[in-house]
């Protein structure tokens, strides 16, 4: 294996070693930070959602109290408020995912599915967690997920969800008294679980790492090249011609001329060297034949 073959593959395997470690760098980075804008875009979904539960209890609720008295309005809710109004949202953005789950739910419609009862319960073992994040497989690809306990603060709650006997008559009779009872002051009865979808940002991370492998490819492939010729005009071509110089000369040719590499870097010193030694042979061989 000749000298520019040798050099030229440590940079190739060298390339190879530190495309693979910037690859997953980098995937790993892009991960992250598509993590934390899904995140972000949770924050906001939940705070567009406090916002409609809080002008449903602050605005409506007042308006229709009279009315509930004869019939129940789920309107007045704010969580039903606030899941319809992401309902009419989810008609541009169909991936995107809110419910105000409860274990243990009046309304019917709010009853926890198997993966939301878990998440609830996660923030039940420990009353100190904000929120619970998790990942999962959803009917249209991954999903991440984000739930934000719902926990009874206020004694006003406690109205409709203590025991039947004091919940509003127009509320049992729309909903019965067997569900959404029981329920006690600083509990986390449910949770507030919203989802967005993940493969979108899973697919331009894969679209960016091609796109940066491609580009360093490129970048390398330019580089090898010029290398290449830089090693072949600087290196590779002088040594080669001492060497066959060397070689003319140690078959007893001493016609050969001198070959003179111009500058002064270490191929331009060899030469020098070479030069030197061939003239000193010379004349040890002038003066043995005197």
């Amino acid at each position: 294996m000749g000298l520019r073959l040798k050099f030229l593959s440590i940079l190739v395997v060298s390339f190879l070693a530190a495309l693979a470690a910037s690859s997953v760098v980098f995937y790993r980075v892009s991960k992250e930070s598509a993590l934390e804008r899904m995140h972000a875009q949770i924050a906001v979904l939940r705070a567009q959602a406090l916002a409609v539960r809080s002008y449903t209890s602050e605005e409506i609720k007042p308006l229709l109290s009279d009315m509930s008295n004869v019939q129940f309005l789920p309107q007045t809710v704010p969580s039903f408020s606030a899941q319809t109004t992401f309902n009419k949202f989810r008609d541009h953005f169909p991936d995107f995912y809110y419910k105000e789950a409860a274990l243990n739910p009046t309304n019917p419609s709010d009853l926890a599915t198997p993966w939301e009862a878990d998440m609830i319960n996660r923030l039940r073992t420990d009353a100190s967690q904000t929120e619970v994040v998790a990942i999962r497989d959803g009917d249209k690809g991954k999903q991440y997920t984000v739930a934000f306990p719902l926990a009874i603060k206020a004694e006003a709650c406690l109205s409709c969800h203590s025991t039947p006997d004091k919940a509003p008559p127009s509320m049992t009779a729309l909903y019965g008294d067997k569900n959404g009872f029981g329920w006690k002051l600083n509990d986390v009865v449910g949770a507030q679980i919203f989802s967005v979808p993940i493969e979108a940002a899973e697919r331009q991370i894969w679209d960016n790492l091609l796109l940066l492998i491609e580009s360093m490819s490129a970048i390398f492939l330019v580089l090898l090249l010029l290398v290449t010729a830089l090693l072949q005009w600087m290196v590779v071509t002088p040594v080669i011609k001492m060497s066959e110089i060397a070689e003319r000369v140690s078959m007893g040719d001493s016609s050969q001329p001198e070959y003179e590499h111009k500058g002064s870097d270490e191929i331009a010193s060899l030469s020098r060297s070479f030069n030197r030694m061939r003239r000193s042979l010379d004349n040890a061989l002038k003066m043995l034949e005197t």
